[in-house]
C-alpha cells in the first residue's frame, strides 16, 4: 500500500499501477521529505516528478506545500493513475493553498524537450534498468529547466552506482536505504 506520508493529505492511500512501476517506498519517502522539509525546500515550491508511476513523489510534495507540481509518466495506464491520485490529493487540499498539479502522459525526453521551467525541486525516479547513457541525458536535458540552487533527486538502485553528471549539477549527498539509493544534485552556476 502506497500512501501520502504527511501534510494537508497524510494518510491518504495512492492507487498504484499493476505492473511496470516501482513504487518509492513510505520509508524513503518519509526520509527524503525530512531531509527537504529540514532545508525549507518543499513549501513553495515548483516540483517536477519525472518517470512517476503513481504520482506518489510529486504528490508528496503537494500535500507538504508545493505551489505546483508535474507528473510526467509514459505509460497510459500509469498516466491516468497519476491523474485519480492527483485529484485526491488537491481534493483533500484547504481551499487557500490548493496546489497545480499537472499530469503528462508522455516520454521523459519528450516533456524536457518542450517544457517551460523553472524547477525548484525535481524527482529523477527511473526503472531500474534505464542505464547510465539514458539518464545522463535526462539530466543534461534538466539542467536548463532548472531554477538557481535547485534541488534534484535521484532514485537508484544501489547496484547502479553513482549516476554521470552533466555540466551544471554537483552530487552533494547519497543516503542508502536496503536496496535504494536516493543521490542529492543541486544546480551550480554553469
Amino acid at each position: 500500500m502506497t500512501r501520502i506520508v504527511s501534510g494537508f493529505a497524510g494518510s491518504l492511500t495512492l492507487q498504484v499501477p499493476k505492473s511496470g512501476t516501482r513504487p518509492t517506498s513510505d520509508r524513503v519517502r518519509e526520509a527524503a521529505f525530512s531531509a527537504l522539509d529540514a532545508r525549507g525546500e518543499v513549501h513553495g515550491a515548483r516540483v517536477l516528478d519525472l518517470f512517476a508511476g503513481s504520482g506518489a513523489l510529486g504528490l508528496e510534495a503537494a500535500s507538504r506545500g508545493a505551489s505546483s507540481v508535474v507528473l510526467v509518466e509514459r505509460g497510459a495506464a500509469a498516466a491516468q493513475i497519476c491523474r485519480r491520485n492527483a485529484a485526491a490529493v488537491t481534493k483533500a487540499a484547504p481551499a487557500s493553498a490548493r496546489p497545480t498539479v499537472d499530469v503528462r502522459a508522455t516520454s521523459v525526453q519528450s516533456y524536457l524537450s518542450g517544457a517551460a521551467g523553472p524547477f525548484d525541486l525535481v524527482f529523477v525516479d527511473p526503472p531500474y534498468d534505464v542505464g547510465d547513457a539514458e539518464l545522463l541525458d535526462v539530466l543534461t536535458a534538466l539542467v536548463p529547466l532548472l531554477a538557481p540552487g535547485a534541488t534534484v533527486c535521484v532514485e537508484r538502485s544501489t547496484r547502479n552506482g553513482e549516476p554521470a553528471l552533466p555540466d551544471g549539477l554537483e552530487l552533494t549527498r547519497r543516503k542508502d536505504y536496503g536496496e535504494t539509493a536516493l543521490f542529492w544534485l543541486n544546480r551550480t552556476a554553469l
